[in-house]
């Protein structure tokens, strides 16, 4: 009888306490929600990737990513569109708030989601890859980044059910539409003013593969960049990459010209390794960065080789070179800014100009300490000179010697140093203080 009232009880504690929580899991599992703003890069990849992967271990009902961006790096939103593709989850793009666009990368990514959602007041369009600066590049390379990037969005909008003409017009033509127009011509699947209403008309939606969307008493949980995302997104930033390495290599210099200092070698270093893990995420010219490493060259040899300047003026020229070339990429989003350009460019290079000319100076100034710092200075006998005697010079006693005799209290001035000994010639026969 107590053996079955034990197990009864534990029954009815299993009930309680762990069938409702696998019966009812469905109602539990949240809908994840992250926040797109700025160009696409290597860091918001892998903040879109994290978010993939969180809400597919925890069995999330979807995923929504609200996204406003010009554009981006064309590696990082193929690695976005590949991961939205594999995701067991569904995911949602809301292009958001109102004055948000989905741009460049931005379409292909919208296009890519289970469900594509846009603001009022919002625009998708204008994927055309454009050349450094903005500017068109050549015809023939454009005709096969053009057709490689319209054969990718056919097939993007042609799995995802949308407008496959109007996506290869958005590569090809650059066109823009607004989110009705978008609504109208199958490129987009609703439109709604704020995530409530798009939770709302969400609800209830089949995805196909995976299954039905029940989000309407879901909680909500929005995911935050972690630090490491936040580095990544910061430093993929190319004007940022730029000055970090001018810092390293800045740092680095003035650690090797002055062993001990300690503190600018350790910042050069960790700002020379993020530029270069920077560099690692961004299409780099490398033809520019030799130009910039030939340039830190020229000064250093200023340093070494009487150039009267011409080493400082190759070394100026060949970084402002170097530094124009450093990146190569499709929009302005990955190109250096030509108000972070200018000004690095005049400081470092002044700074090295700066450091050349002192190298100069000293290298070419009168010795004025040691022994050799005597040679010329006058001084007075204390003790006559026949051929060898002491003079008073600079504070001191000197055992000094001339090549003819000297009397006591006369001005002699050193022609020469020997084994710390004064090699002295007579001034006047006029008596000095004693």
């Amino acid at each position: 009888m107590k053996k079955n009232i034990i197990s009864a009880l534990t029954f009815v504690f299993l009930f309680f306490f762990f069938l409702p929580s696998i019966s009812g899991n469905s109602a539990e599992n949240p809908v994840y929600i992250i926040s797109i703003s700025g160009s696409i890069n290597p860091g918001s990849a892998d903040y879109i990737k994290k978010g993939i992967e969180r809400a597919s271990e925890d069995n999330a009902v979807c995923l929504i990513i609200e996204l406003n961006t010009p554009g981006g790096l064309v590696e990082s939103m193929r690695e976005i569109v590949m991961d939205m593709l594999a995701s067991r989850v569904p995911v949602v793009v809301y292009v958001a708030p109102g004055g948000a666009r989905a741009a460049s990368a931005g379409v292909i990514i919208t296009v890519a989601a289970d469900i594509a959602v846009m603001a009022p007041g919002t625009h998708i369009g204008a994927a055309h890859p454009v050349g450094i600066g903005g500017k068109e590049i050549s015809k023939t390379m454009s005709e096969k980044v053009v057709n490689d990037m319209a054969a990718y969005a056919r097939t993007i909008a042609r799995k995802r059910g949308k407008n496959v003409d109007w996506v290869e017009r958005a590569v090809r033509e650059s066109v823009s539409i607004t989110e009705k127009e978008a609504l109208r011509e199958n490129v987009i699947d609703l439109i709604a003013p704020n995530l409530d209403e798009l939770i709302s008309r969400i609800h209830g939606l089949q995805i196909s593969g995976k299954g039905a969307l029940e989000v309407k008493s879901a909680p909500r949980i929005r995911l935050e960049e972690d630090l490491r995302t936040r580095i990544l997104r910061t430093i993929s930033d190319p004007n940022i990459a730029y000055i970090l390495m001018m810092i390293g290599i800045a740092g680095l210099y003035f650690e090797l010209a002055h062993p001990g200092a300690v503190f600018p070698g350790v910042v050069g270093g960790i700002c020379i390794v993020l530029a270069f893990f920077a560099f690692h995420t961004l299409p780099v010219n490398y033809a520019g960065f030799l130009l910039i490493a030939l340039a830190i060259i020229f000064f250093i040899l200023e340093m070494k080789i009487v150039s009267y300047g011409m080493l400082s003026i190759a070394g100026i020229v060949s970084m402002l070179l170097g530094s124009l070339m450093l990146f190569e990429g499709e929009g302005t989003y990955v190109q250096l800014s030509l108000k972070v350009l200018l000004p690095t460019v005049v400081f470092v290079s002044g700074f090295f100009v700066a450091v050349s000319a002192l190298v100069f100076k000293s290298q070419m100034s009168k010795t004025r300490t040691g022994a050799e710092g005597l040679i010329g200075n006058v001084g007075v006998v204390r003790s006559a000179l026949e051929p060898e005697g002491k003079v008073f010079i600079h504070g001191e006693l000197w055992q000094a010697v001339s090549d003819q005799p000297v009397p006591e209290g006369t001005q002699v001035r050193v022609v020469n140093v020997v084994n710390l000994k004064l090699v002295v010639e007579r001034v006047s026969e006029s008596r000095g203080l004693s």
